[in-house]
């Protein structure tokens, strides 16, 4: 399974984010430059987190974002659907049912395909584990040294510009 780069620097954000609470909001440049990352392309993704209630944000020349919610309620999950939406990563088109195949089996197609059920457990396995972690389990694993030094440089930022 293949996700955009844009759910990345979503999960990064919203870690950072939580530590920074106290300094909220954080400016979209300020998010962008502690990631080395395009402030377009990072609005996008910010915007579609708003969108679905994850992040808020205050316009103007002080505003920027700040979590919607407390971290430990806003799931990998959510992230990863506001980001990619919530389409099935797979999509069963029965072949089986083209071609040859199709053409000489008689009682074969009477039950769901074999692949696709297969895939679908997959899949709401990968989900279940998304929605069990949260933004909250994602800070507190992170290395001793990065809350404090996040807050440090995202306050310091603010004082300097």
């Amino acid at each position: 399974m293949k996700m955009g780069e844009g759910v990345e620097w979503s999960l990064h954000c919203c870690v950072t984010l939580a530590w920074a609470e106290e300094q909220w909001p954080v400016s979209i440049g300020r998010l962008a430059a502690w990631f080395d990352l395009p402030v377009e392309y990072l609005k996008k993704r910010l915007q579609a987190l708003v969108r679905a209630g994850i992040l808020t944000s205050t316009p103007g020349v002080r505003g920027g974002f700040g979590l919607a919610r407390p971290p430990e309620k806003i799931t990998l999950l959510d992230i990863v659907t506001a980001i990619e939406g919530g389409t099935d990563p797979f999509r069963c088109t029965e072949i089986r049912q083209r071609g040859h195949s199709g053409r000489t089996a008689t009682t074969d197609f009477t039950h769901q395909c074999g692949i696709a059920l297969a895939m679908r457990r997959a899949e709401l396995a990968w989900r279940r584990e998304l929605a069990a972690q949260t933004i909250a389990d994602l800070a507190a694993a992170a290395p001793a040294g990065s809350a404090e030094r996040t807050r440090r440089e995202i306050a310091n930022a603010g004082r300097s510009g």
